[in-house]
């Protein structure tokens, strides 16, 4: 297990150990595999948009949604599986800040993407106990 700070290169090397399990991932792997031509350069793209988002780097120039409606194939457990997935590698090679940071930043992405391609959050989502008034 590597414990790295957050940078560019534990970044890279966060996108690289993730994307390894993802191609391999019994649920992932079909969905990931077909999409992606080619990984050395998918894995460049998102070490560009990670940067962005958790460093403020330049160098990603995309759309992480019309990205992802193109494909109809992902469902709300793929959210889930890709989630666990990315949590247990970013605690694996960061440290605990930079881990929490990164989970943080997936998880709000996360809930964003689920939205713009219509699949609803499981549960309740706020929290709030659900109760019922009589008269």
């Amino acid at each position: 297990m590597t414990v790295l700070p957050l940078n560019t290169a534990s970044i890279a090397l966060l996108v690289d150990r993730f994307y390894d399990k993802v191609q391999k991932h019994p649920t992932l792997g079909p969905v990931f595999n077909p999409a992606v031509h080619d990984w050395t350069e998918h894995k460049e793209t998102l070490v560009a948009f990670w940067s962005q988002v958790a460093l403020g780097e330049r160098g990603y120039n995309g759309s992480p949604m019309s990205a992802h409606q193109k494909h109809n194939t992902i469902r709300a457990a793929h959210f889930d599986d890709w989630l666990a997935l990315w949590r247990e590698t970013t605690r694996e090679v960061l440290d605990e800040d930079g881990a929490a940071k990164m989970i943080d930043f997936a998880e709000r992405i996360g809930r964003s993407l689920r939205y713009g391609l219509g699949i609803p959050m499981q549960g309740r989502g706020l929290g709030i106990p659900l109760v019922s008034v009589g008269k």
